[in-house]
């Protein structure tokens, strides 16, 4: 074999290991570009199940919210103008969002947690407000005191719970919210704690031996 001969020898084989060494190395690119795709595509499916289990379970805190305080108001109404009360109603709409609050607990932000939270406490005054109705000594005052509440801090604070949730999910941005958020939530906090001291007040006197 002459030098020429060898020398095409030596570039042919040269030419199929690198031929076969720049496939191998293209091949492992495409597929790590594959995987890191296939790794992005399985990060997004996850997130977007998470945000829309988030959504899920903000729609279901936001409707029981409201459907305690309609049927808790509904009663007192049906009560005040004589009608007799169906319990069940509110029984159910009280256990739909206490279930649906205790599972939010693990997953609300800490301020939206902090508005859910205040409410979970004034829905429970509005529920001993329609059960104190029957044995309350100023049975007009005591009514009067129920439709303003469940007509004012309580509609006030259902309607800060849905915006907050809004908020939240991006849904609806506020640029005043932060501020507002506060004075809702205290306003509400403040009127929560008044009508619990005169329902204590009340509650004391029907127990009080005549």
């Amino acid at each position: 074999m002459d030098v020429t001969t060898l020398a095409v020898a030596l570039i042919g084989v040269g030419g199929t290991l690198t031929g076969t060494l720049g496939g191998a190395l293209l091949s492992q690119r495409v597929t790590r570009e594959q995987n890191q795709r296939a790794d992005r595509e399985r990060a997004e499916d996850r997130q977007d199940r998470a945000q829309e289990a988030r959504r899920d379970l903000y729609a279901r805190l936001n409707t029981t919210a409201r459907a305690y305080r309609v049927a808790a108001r509904d009663a007192v109404r049906a009560a005040e103008r004589g009608e007799t009360v169906e319990p069940a109603v509110l029984e159910a709409a009280k256990d739909a969002w206490a279930e649906n609050y205790s599972v939010a607990q693990m997953a609300l932000p800490k301020d939206v947690h902090e508005i859910a939270s205040s409410l979970n406490r004034a829905l429970g005054a509005g529920y001993t407000v329609v059960k104190q109705l029957p044995t309350s000594p100023d049975p007009v005052g005591a009514y009067v005191r129920a439709g303003a509440w469940f007509s004012g801090p309580l509609s006030d604070g259902v309607y800060l719970l849905q915006v907050a949730l809004r908020h939240d999910l991006g849904v609806e941005v506020q640029p005043d919210f932060e501020q507002a958020r506060s004075q809702m939530l205290a306003a509400l906090n403040s009127e929560r704690r008044t009508l619990e001291r005169l329902l204590a007040s009340e509650q004391a006197q029907t127990m009080r031996p005549v």
